[in-house]
């Protein structure tokens, strides 16, 4: 086993190969998935202005601090305020407006009074009130200006990924364009001489091509741009004028699938061995590795078996995509959770299994097996929510051992 190249070790050689993208500036509606290159800053203050968060009423504190069902204040309506209205009224002692949630508060007044809290509620608000609940305390029910944030504040820092809450917050803050990182645009090969179109009729020794279904699915999920997708025979140059390819659609990043283990028909070990470095890594399933860097490519050598590749990805490629696009973050999120049941583990090498997740009792996930370990068994991936990491030092996972799962989705 001393050959084989530690996980830390490739992903390590994988990282230093990487050099951030370029920014490029674009509006927040066409900003969904991206990752910010630089900070984003509040324009405005959140919120713009003090606002009623209560349907109800603007009063003076002073005027309703002790009312009560027993000791009830009468005042009397002298505006209406709805949203979005620019009116300021003076309000009194012994006076009210009413205000509806999200409407500016009058200067004048501090306090809000909700309809609930007085006699006639909505039905009877626009000439006299009688409030029977005084408010907490001062200022009770407004939502103060600049509360959550001031403008030029910085809401998020670079190396966020912007999703409909980030966005949410950009809007909010009176942004109209973020600065954020260009999507690494990828190229996926898988390569067989096996491989037919999915729904063709089969001949003997053929099956149909899943990878490139697989890894262009992963790379968007990723937040990259697919450029190219393409399936080469195990014989010839394909690899090669597949790079080439790539090259002309100005691809950050190939990843071939396929091609990089010890066989006698190893087009992108053959092929490519002057560019790519081809190891093997301590990790089942995905122990033959190949990367590289060409013209500023990225190349990765991935195996052929449907879950080695998918593992492949997750522990390689992914990371590097992130990277590229500057995230903050490259690793999935891990929880330690049970197993519902035993299995066993290749000796000397970490274990990425397939797993979902038996949630029937909410208070104690177990984890469970989907593909019998088995690399070959695209099935059983579709059911995979997760993977189990399992130490290489580790010889047997038994039921009710607790485990790494990295989550996929």
């Amino acid at each position: 086993m001393s050959e084989l190249r530690k996980v830390e070790e490739h992903l390590a050689r994988v990282l230093g190969a990487v050099v951030p993208l370029p920014a490029e500036r674009i509006s927040v509606p066409h900003a969904r998935g991206r990752t910010l290159a630089e900070p984003l800053r509040a324009r405005v203050d959140i919120p713009v202005f003090d606002n009623s968060a209560m349907d109800g009423f603007a009063v003076l504190f002073a005027d309703v601090r002790d009312a009560s069902p027993d000791a009830p204040v009468q005042l009397d309506v002298v505006a209406d305020l709805p949203a979005g209205t620019a009116l300021d009224p003076a309000i009194g002692p012994g006076q009210a407006a009413r205000i509806m949630t999200g409407s500016a508060v009058p200067t004048a007044a501090d306090s809000i009074v909700p309809f609930e809290d007085t006699l006639g509620g909505l039905e009877d608000s626009l000439a006299n009130i009688t409030v029977v609940r005084a408010p907490r305390a001062i200022g009770a029910h407004i939502r103060h200006r600049a509360s959550d944030a001031h403008a030029d504040d910085e809401l998020l820092p670079p190396g966020a990924v912007l999703g409909a809450l980030q966005l949410a917050a950009a809007a909010a803050a009176g942004v109209t364009d973020l600065v954020v990182v260009r999507r690494p645009r990828v190229a996926v090969v898988s390569t067989g001489s096996e491989l037919v179109p999915p729904g063709a009729s089969l001949l003997r020794g053929q099956i149909p091509e899943s990878n490139s279904e697989l890894l262009s699915g992963l790379v968007i999920e990723a937040g990259a741009d697919l450029v190219l997708c393409l399936t080469v025979p195990d014989d010839g140059d394909g690899p090669v004028h597949a790079v080439a390819e790539a090259s002309t659609r100005k691809a950050d990043v190939v990843i071939f699938t396929g091609g990089v283990s010890a066989g006698a028909y190893e087009p992108v070990k053959a092929t490519l061995g002057h560019t790519m470095d081809f190891s093997k890594v301590a990790m089942q399933p995905g122990k033959p590795q190949g990367f590289g860097v060409a013209g500023g490519m990225l190349l990765f050598g991935l195996p052929g078996n449907p879950v080695s590749a998918a593992v492949s990805f997750e522990v390689f490629v992914r990371p590097a995509l992130l990277a590229l696009q500057g995230r903050s973050d490259l690793q999935r999120p891990v929880l330690r959770l049970p197993a519902a049941t035993g299995w066993r583990t290749p000796p000397g090498r970490r274990q990425y299994l397939p797993v979902a997740l038996d949630r029937n009792d909410p208070a104690r996930w177990t984890v469970r097996p989907v593909t019998g370990g088995g690399s070959h068994l695209a099935g059983g991936l579709a059911r995979a929510e997760a993977y189990a990491v399992v130490p290489a030092q580790v010889t047997e996972v038994g039921a009710g051992d607790p485990v790494d799962v990295m989550l996929i989705s």
